[in-house]
């Protein structure tokens, strides 16, 4: 498969649409000041921002002032945004000469020069926090992190203040309420291609993600093969991708799941994991997980934990894990500079009931131990405080959610994508959570859209607006184009559900367009010509938005991603479009027309529903589903409505 990456430099924010009404003053009265343009969208939400001055202007030349405690993925990425708005001449120099049209100040929000131009702004002490500040009296823009993340993501921020060769003359203060945020590669099926992993890296640097979990089921050796060293050519792109993370200031987290053949009490056994875990210390990662999931804990795989354990049960599950996970962090975490806390998930990783298992990791574990947690089930419908809260109390520790949305590997997703935004979350998690990581698809860039919104959330829990925040995704994947983002919100609404291991999903399908059928057979009744008018451009907006995605979407891989689902989306838009014209047809009373309206819908009816998933790609394979069952049922009563015309 050939893949083409996005680049950097595409918009991450637009503005957003407002008009001001007045009334002209009363002659001879001063002039009241032009309101305050409003302020560019930016994603994830701010902490805290505002206008505190006019716009300033971009002109040819800049100056960024840069010292050696200047983040240095932070820099080139300013020297990238700067060029890509028309910036040719760009002087980096430690001090500002006074003389430059623009100058950018980056580096730690306590250096002297940088602390002076925030001027009041509120520098956060979170970790990864950073202030923000456009003077446009002195054309100064002032970017001051708490640490070198916080200055990467200052620039993130000021690269959505720009539009229109403008910096929008705004004050951030800004900083994470979840220490961890990003996604998982822990489905099964097809992993991603490296190609699709440096994407997905560059997409959460600049989405404010900071974790990567490399944890893909399919890959022999991270779980079956979890003993043997990775081939050469495999720790060559393992190494690609971490180089890559940490300049997107994202953490490679390399995982190892050894539960399925693992002999805790067999010190070799340990020395092969800690071996595993030190070829990728020396690729340069510094995050590490060892998942328990998904394994049987009621035997043991070998006589030897049987003899130091006891019988299989929770209790003695969780004694051998406790003593493999405490080894590992006092052992190999503690001993290697650098690292970050042990992560680690639990057998017992969906629920909130109180066993001997959870009590022997609440009372043994490590303190410092990420503990991951999926929620009440394996995909939940909702995650609340309470239960946030409870899981905490039962694991000893805030908990770190692996939440398996939208995850398209289960038999209930099959022919399905999972487009629809972010829900059921409550806001006030941050308290209760030390973060959030998404496990997306097998098709990573059409990930992005829920990832998105995930990231939003886990940013700022307390500031997330669902409405708001699928617009700026969709905006974002248009490249800044609302035209190209009212189409993508038109293909999430015809791909909107989420199911759950139940019968009841926990996302609707299709909630725009659902409602404009009810409404439009409520209207039918009594006014046909009326109801067929009015659905009309919804019929329309439908069948044109696979040619406007594909003309207008610059993610290539996304394209590449959707491809059968816009295929089918064109081919439902047309039946519904032959079917309001059969129903115009049997209005008109013309029975020849309407027969060959009904034919046409039908074919593309039946062309649509061949359509199927890749078997390569995604594991639960079958027919690519859209708006299902909406589309469906109002073609068969288009069909109910011409076959009772035909016979009168």
């Amino acid at each position: 498969m050939t893949v083409l990456s996005r680049s950097r430099t595409g918009a991450l924010a637009v503005l957003l649409a407002a008009a001001t009404l007045g009334t002209a003053p009363p002659a001879g009265a001063a002039p009241e000041p032009a309101p305050a343009q409003p302020l560019p969208a930016i994603s994830p939400t701010p902490q805290h921002m505002s206008r505190v001055s006019a716009d300033v202007r971009l002109g040819g030349r800049a100056e960024i002032v840069a010292g050696k405690d200047t983040d240095a993925a932070a820099r080139q990425l300013l020297i990238e945004t700067l060029r890509a708005h028309g910036v040719r001449d760009i002087d980096v120099t430690d001090r500002a000469t006074g003389h430059a049209p623009l100058t950018v100040l980056l580096g730690p929000a306590d250096r002297p020069d940088v602390a002076a131009a925030l001027r009041g702004t509120d520098v956060p002490t979170h970790d990864e926090g950073y202030a923000l500040r456009v003077a446009q009296e002195r054309a100064t823009v002032a970017l001051g992190g708490t640490d070198a993340a916080g200055q990467y993501y200052a620039v993130q921020t000021l690269r959505g203040l720009i539009t229109e060769g403008r910096i929008a003359g705004a004050a951030v203060s800004d900083f994470p309420s979840m220490p961890l945020r990003g996604s998982i590669e822990g489905f099964y099926g097809s992993p991603w291609t490296n190609e699709e992993r440096l994407d997905q890296l560059d997409f959460l640097g600049e989405v404010k993600s900071n974790t990567y979990v490399y944890a893909p089921k399919d890959d022999p050796y991270h779980r079956e093969k979890w003993r043997d060293p990775y081939p050469a050519d495999k720790l060559a792109e393992l190494g690609a991708l971490v180089k890559r993370a940490t300049g997107n200031h994202v953490r490679f987290t390399f995982a190892v799941s050894p539960g399925n053949s693992i002999c805790y009490s067999d010190p070799a056994d340990v020395k092969a994991l800690t071996a595993k875990l030190q070829s990728m210390y020396d690729l340069g990662v510094r995050s590490f997980s060892v998942p328990l999931d998904d394994i049987s804990y009621t035997k043991w795989n070998c006589a030897g934990d049987e003899k130091k354990f006891g019988a299989p049960g929770r209790g003695p599950a969780a004694e051998a894990q406790v003593g493999l996970l405490n080894t590992v962090q006092r052992d190999f975490i503690a001993t290697h500079e650098g690292t970050n806390p042990l992560q680690m998930v639990p057998t017992e990783y969906g629920d909130l009931t109180d066993t001997a298992y959870k009590q022997k990791l609440r009372a043994a574990l490590d303190k410092d131990v990420e503990v991951m947690w999926t929620g009440t089930e394996v995909v939940p419908s909702e995650i609340t405080n309470d239960q946030a809260a409870k899981a905490a109390e039962l694991f000893g520790r805030k908990v770190f959610v692996w939440d398996n949305y939208p995850v398209n590997d289960y038999g209930q997703t099959a022919g399905r994508l999972l487009l629809a935004p972010y829900d059921k979350r409550e806001a006030g998690l941050s308290d209760h959570l030390s973060g959030v990581v998404s496990n997306p698809m097998n098709q990573e860039a059409a990930s992005k859209l829920a990832v998105f919104t995930i990231a939003d959330f886990a940013w700022n829990d307390r500031g997330y607006d669902k409405a708001r925040s699928a617009r700026q995704s969709a905006l974002h994947l248009a490249g800044g184009d609302p035209r190209v983002a009212d189409a993508v919100q038109t293909f999430v609404d015809l791909n909107h559900m989420a199911p759950t291991f139940g019968e009841t999903p926990w996302q609707p399908q299709a909630p725009v367009l659902s409602a404009r059928l009810a409404e439009f057979w409520k209207a039918y009744d009594s006014d046909p010509e009326g109801a067929v008018k009015k659905l009309r451009p919804t019929v329309e907006d439908i069948a044109r938005t696979p040619g406007v995605l594909r003309a207008g979407v610059p993610d290539k891989l996304f394209l590449q991603d959707a491809d059968r689902w816009l295929d089918a989306t064109e081919l439902w838009g047309s039946a519904m479009r032959h079917g309001l014209a059969t129903l115009t047809a049997v209005q008109d009373g013309d029975t020849a027309r309407a027969a060959k309206e009904r034919a046409a819908m039908d074919a593309d009816a039946t062309a649509a529903g061949k359509i199927t998933s890749d078997p390569e790609e995604t594991r639960p394979h079958g027919p690519v589903k859209i708006a299902d069952p909406f589309i469906g049922d109002f073609l068969a009563k288009v069909r109910e409505l011409q076959d009772t015309a035909a016979k009168d």
